[in-house]
């Protein structure tokens, strides 16, 4: 086929995690995954390569963008022919979903490569489903992280049924977000999920709070109750709360913290979390609302 096609999708944040009852919460932000498909009779099987820093990361897990291209492939039967390359500004296994925007990225790489009779025809929900198959076939979610991939593509507040894979709403919202960002990694697939389902019944009133748009409440609460059953220290969360800030979560399985807030408050709690010491990064984002499927073809690599 000889043709290439290239897409991107963001990072996200955590309102409601969906670890302990199925049900999640996100939102999107503005840091990016960016990936470029090749398609081709000279290709083998399908490659993948993760470019980091500009550098071709040696030793990366490159399954889950294969298995993403692998799929759409599949589903316009095609031959399985391709290579995939993804460049990143999200830091990996910081709890601000770069597995998803990568999978979500891929896909959209994929069917732009195809060209734009796929795109039309590819419904967008169909296409997150695509990324979370492909994230639970290669063990990087344990529930497929349909709030997570929903929010990456679709940019926004979302609330999902990650069991039944379905929307339940979808809000813009217009915040500053800023992000602690802790050196230290924590891998979703190495979460303790007994812990996490033992605070089930509070998770859901988190959930309740989301559903009535009461972001903010929303992932407080849920930051604390993560904070307690997966053993990171709440002080982040405090900290944040005595600056004024009212939306503050763990993010997803940590170890990173992300907070809604407006200029003067970040300001405040930046300087608040910079004399807590942590070795690591604060990171001043704002929330995504772009739906990314719809999007021109972005290309990003020389």
């Amino acid at each position: 086929m000889g043709a290439r096609g290239y897409g991107k999708a963001s990072g996200a944040g955590t309102v409601i995690n969906a670890i302990a009852t199925y049900k999640g919460s996100a939102f999107g932000i503005d840091l990016w995954t960016y990936a470029e498909v090749e398609l081709g009779d000279d290709f083998r099987g399908i490659e993948g390569e993760i470019e980091l820093e500009g550098e071709r990361e040696t030793g990366a897990d490159t399954r889950l963008i294969e298995r993403c291209v692998e799929s759409v492939l599949r589903k316009f039967d095609l031959p399985l022919r391709g290579y995939v390359k993804t460049r990143s500004e999200i830091p990996v296994g910081s709890g601000l979903k770069s597995s998803s925007a990568a999978a979500n990225a891929a896909v959209i790489a994929t069917l732009d490569a195809i060209g734009v009779q796929a795109k039309e025809e590819m419904d967008v929900l169909d296409a997150i489903r695509m990324g979370v198959d492909a994230a639970l076939d290669v063990g990087v979610s344990i529930t497929g992280a349909f709030d997570d991939a929903c929010a990456s593509l679709l940019g926004g507040f979302v609330i999902t049924d990650n069991k039944k894979r379905e929307l339940i709403k979808r809000v813009e919202k217009d915040f500053e977000v800023l992000v602690l960002v802790p050196g230290k990694k924590a891998f979703t697939a190495d979460t303790d999920v007994k812990r996490s389902r033992l605070i089930a019944p509070w998770v859901d009133i988190a959930y309740e709070l989301a559903l009535e748009e009461r972001f903010e409440e929303a992932m407080t609460l849920n930051g604390f109750l993560y904070c307690a059953a997966l053993n990171f220290s709440p002080e982040p969360m405090v900290k944040a709360l005595e600056c004024g800030v009212k939306g503050v979560s763990l993010s997803g399985t940590g170890p990173s913290f992300v907070a809604l807030v407006d200029a003067e408050k970040g300001a405040r709690l930046g300087e608040a979390w910079n004399k807590m010491g942590v070795e690591g990064e604060i990171i001043k984002v704002k929330v995504n609302n772009q739906t990314m499927l719809s999007q021109k073809s972005i290309k990003i690599f020389k």
